[in-house]
């Protein structure tokens, strides 16, 4: 299997999301996740779920600045390959809200390790 970090991108930040959502509206979003979570598990995929992520500092060089990076979380998924995490993540609730994206990044072998 290979070993792969999904990368969740949306045009608010996961914080501002939490702050404007009612505990109502976070347990509905969390449950959501939940369920597509047992259904990707039950077809025999391993997912963790990782943690909402909010951009602090960008580094160049010398140079520190605020962060502008969209990702708003992360999560880790197995599968043979990206054809079928992509697959999976296909109906993954996250997509259902306007200006949310997915970016599959594959975890490769470290040289001489």
């Amino acid at each position: 299997m290979k070993k792969f970090m999904i990368m969740y991108r949306s045009d608010s930040s996961a914080q501002d999301t939490m702050n404007a959502s009612t505990p109502e509206e976070m347990k509905a979003g969390m449950d959501a996740w939940i369920k597509w979570k047992d259904g990707v598990e039950a077809a025999g995929v391993k997912f963790e779920f990782g943690m909402p992520l909010q951009g602090s500092k960008h580094m160049a060089g010398d140079e520190v600045s605020a962060s502008d990076s969209d990702v708003s979380g992360y999560s880790i998924m197995e599968g043979d390959t990206v054809d079928d995490v992509l697959q999976h993540l296909s109906s993954h609730p996250h997509l259902k809200v306007a200006g949310n994206s997915i970016e599959v990044l594959e975890f490769l072998p470290m040289p001489g390790m």
